[in-house]
């Protein structure tokens, strides 16, 4: 591939979001709302920033900067499905737009450009497009290559052909968008695009390894694409036709994720990855609809699979803008779907074993579970997902096999023996008053109650000050007979959503060992016992 970028035109929404929350969910988006993933802000209405949020913010700090804020969990699929009618839009005006991510898309500038009387014109006519026909704001950027015009859109900027580099030389790091990247790099006195730019690309090869020579190709204004990407061969796209057509989001879904699949293990055999992807589908009445994903980085079977179910999903849902009914839902069932690899490069770094193929009984497993799931529907198959909490029960999160393995709440670094949580990072801290290990056997869906008593048959009791009345002696469980208790530990305290009373918790935690060999996890809250997990 050529180092000189392509002439390209990006097209961005503000806060999508949050549009995409008052579109699909109705939540007003004049209002303070911050969209939390990870019990951390990823984005906010233009009301919430006024009132000091920010992304990155945890949760409980937004709230204390805004009272009044409405939070909503991010959903990827809901952003997807919101941005269609925005997409369909745009290609109202201009050919070949390609869906950065939600919320933004790509396309090149020669075409528009030349038959809408120039670059400032395209842009304008787009954005009115957008603004008719979806009643969305935007905003559109102009520059060489996809990251300048994407940080272009972000002051509804054109700039002149050849003076990308001077454009992206006074912006500061962190537009790079890699926060430990942008720290070190701060650390080290790098402080600007340009800066970083003027460093010898072998040393910040050999510095910061393949990302950090990515960022460095970024700074200095080339095309973000991946080296050596180039037209597939036609035998790479792959084709699924059905009989009965498919007018429901699950079962189209369902499809999506077998072909899915099906493509990854065809570009495996040929050493490849996808890094954009075709989407087309043809109904029963012979409308064709046609999407391209774009992915910085290289496309799993698990990533293949959410985009074309989000795409399925933007489709057959017929979802709306504001103010306008574009795209319709197709007036029939989808009865061919086909991917197509648009642009791919060499997979490196993936050799079969020296005995054969690497994670063959992985691959068996996961063909039997998603079997299992096309009969049974996707919740029949559960993995766990280790995440931060100060309970068993809050530190264990299901998801359906498939999905993406996101931890429910962002997890502390391991204490000593401990095996690391899911989504922990480095400089987490750990969540104050968390159990040691080792960690239960079992966890109760549903707490038993339970009595505790002393030597003297005295109910024991914990005070405001954690001060236990007595040493715990006998344990009754529901209504079966009294167990001695030979060994405890405890009380480990839990004051939890304090500033909220509806829902404020406060309860301590004893580990125990009974005289049969059992040992327990009982819970005190408000002079109540409860049996919550049992050791092995």
């Amino acid at each position: 591939m050529t180092d000189a970028p392509v002439r390209t035109l990006l097209l961005w929404c503000p806060d999508w979001p949050v549009i995409a929350a008052e579109i699909v969910d109705g939540v007003p988006a004049t209002g303070p709302v911050a969209v939390l993933h990870a019990n951390r802000v990823v984005a906010c209405s233009e009301r919430a920033r006024a009132d000091g949020v920010r992304r990155g913010l945890r949760r409980r700090e937004a709230q204390g900067r805004c009272p009044q804020l409405t939070v909503v969990d991010h959903d990827p699929g809901r952003d997807a499905r919101a941005f269609e009618p925005v997409v369909a839009a745009v290609e109202e005006v201009a050919a070949g737009v390609e869906v950065v991510r939600p919320g933004a898309c790509a396309l090149a500038a020669r075409g528009p450009s030349r038959y809408l009387g120039g670059e400032e014109a395209a842009a304008e006519r787009i954005v009115e497009q957008v603004a008719q026909a979806c009643a969305v704001e935007s905003q559109v950027g102009i520059a060489d290559g996809v990251f300048a015009a994407g940080l272009a859109a972000r002051d509804g900027r054109v700039v002149p052909p050849g003076g990308t580099p001077e454009f992206l030389a006074g912006l500061p790091v962190e537009a790079l968008g890699r926060p430990a990247l942008t720290d070190l790099l701060r650390r080290l006195g790098v402080r600007t695009l340009g800066d970083f730019a003027a460093l010898p690309a072998g040393d910040v090869l050999a510095r910061f390894g393949f990302d950090g020579a990515l960022a460095h190709r970024l700074a200095a204004g080339r095309d973000h694409r991946p080296l050596a990407v180039r037209q597939p061969p036609v035998d790479l796209a792959v084709t699924a036709d059905h009989d009965e057509p498919l007018d429901r989001v699950d079962a189209a879904a369902f499809a999506a994720r077998a072909l899915a699949e099906q493509l990854h293990d065809r570009l495996a055999a040929h050493g490849l990855a996808c890094t954009r992807l075709g989407i087309e589908a043809v109904t029963a009445h012979g409308q064709e609809l046609h999407r391209v994903w774009r992915h910085d980085g290289l496309l799993t079977a698990a990533a293949i699979a959410d985009r074309v179910r989000w795409q399925l999903d933007g489709w057959l849902s017929g979802s709306t803008g504001r103010a306008g009914a574009r795209p319709a839902r197709p007036t029939a069932g989808i009865v061919r779907l086909r991917l197509v690899p648009d642009g791919v490069l060499a997979r490196s770094g993936l050799q079969p074993g020296l005995w054969g193929e690497i994670g063959e009984e992985r691959e068996r497993a996961h063909r039997a579970l998603s079997r299992v799931q096309g009969i049974l529907g996707p919740e029949a198959v559960v993995t766990a997902v280790l995440g931060g909490g100060r309970s068993p029960a809050d530190q264990t999160h299901l998801v359906p096999w498939g999905d993406e393995r996101l931890p429910a709440r962002p997890g502390p670094p391991p204490l000593p023996g401990e095996p690391a949580a899911g989504g922990a990072a480095a400089g987490t801290p750990p969540w104050p008053g968390r159990l040691p290990p080792p960690a239960p056997a079992v966890v109760l869906p549903s707490p038993l109650a339970a009595t505790v008593h002393d030597t003297a048959g005295e109910p024991v009791v914990v005070n405001a000050r954690l001060a236990v009345s007595a040493a715990p002696a006998r344990l009754t469980v529901g209504t079966a007979r009294p167990v001695e208790i030979v060994g405890w530990a405890g009380p480990w305290p839990v004051d939890e959503r304090w500033w909220a009373p509806a829902e404020a918790r406060r309860r301590a935690r004893f580990q125990v060992c009974l005289a049969d060999g059992a040992a327990l996890l009982l819970a005190v809250e408000a002079g109540h016992w409860l049996v919550e997990a049992i050791y092995d």
